[in-house]
């Protein structure tokens, strides 16, 4: 039987609810769709309501044209996101995932005047940290041969020419999206940050990781694993403890009182 949705269901798939918990919202990295995190449902405590968002162009959307720019992007995920901001909720992206979810933690900001309990990026260089890439310009072999050296994709996927021929034209629109990626010098957000980082990963490095810092009022945090882009798949638990420890200490300050944005001082510190 198929699955209809309406309009904002569509962007997301709960895999978890947890009424009186914490929604994490997680925004999946280029060419990524929504299942990826659906072992992360299994593995964070109860409390915590694990949604994945559900890129247009891939598995149950894929009838639907690819988006090729973060701020269109960005704008209909808020939009989308509003009327699932009544309870505590926070934030995790990887990759092109953490651009996003920071662009729309900004638009809610400056739309609804709230913020995320946290916000947690992952393997992305800050916003403000320019680089040059024209991958998305670059032929099949060359944009394949990035995906594969990467990891994070099926190798199956990228040996089998019929499933590759599906997946192709999703990853050139992600990584034409992130590539002409340009922060518009959005105000700081005020909630609290925890940048996380392989410590051999060849897009984010550990200085451009750490320069996070600078688009947050609140509290940061650099947390470095061992392992290149896709560490989190080897350091799952790792990251899972560190998402459930600040998720319990965000909901612990939110019962005394501590308004959501209320900005703190900045601590930075590295773990394995």
């Amino acid at each position: 039987m198929a699955v209809e949705y309406t309009d904002g269901d569509s962007w997301f798939r709960v895999y978890r609810e947890a009424p009186e918990g914490v929604r994490l919202f997680c925004f999946p990295h280029a060419g990524g769709a929504a299942s990826y995190f659906f072992p992360w449902s299994r593995s964070l405590p109860a409390d915590i309501e694990v949604l994945a968002v559900q890129y247009p162009g891939r598995q149950d959307r894929r009838s639907e044209p690819c988006i090729r720019a973060v701020p269109e992007l960005a704008d209909r995920i808020h939009a989308a996101i509003r009327p699932r901001l009544a309870q505590p909720f926070a934030f995790f992206g990887h990759s092109m995932g953490a651009v996003l979810a920071f662009e729309v933690a900004s638009r809610i900001a400056r739309d609804e005047g709230v913020a995320p309990a946290h916000l947690f990026v992952s393997g992305r260089r800050a916003p403000s940290r320019v680089r040059h890439e024209e991958l998305h310009r670059a032929g099949t072999a060359a944009l394949v041969a990035e995906v594969r050296a990467l990891g994070g994709t099926d190798p199956r996927v990228l040996a089998d020419k019929d499933l590759l021929d599906l997946v192709l034209p999703t990853i050139r629109a992600d990584y034409t999206a992130i590539e002409t990626y340009r922060f518009d010098s959005a105000p700081p957000l005020s909630c609290d940050v925890t940048a996380m980082v392989g410590d051999s990963d060849p897009k984010a490095s550990i200085d451009d990781t750490a320069a996070w810092s600078q688009h947050t009022l609140g509290r940061f945090d650099l947390r470095i694993f061992p392992g290149d882009h896709f560490y989190l798949d080897e350091c799952r638990a790792g990251v899972l403890d560190v998402i459930a420890a600040v998720l319990s200490g965000a909901r612990q300050e939110a019962g005394r009182g501590r308004p959501r944005g209320e900005a703190r001082p900045r601590a930075t510190s590295t773990g394995g």
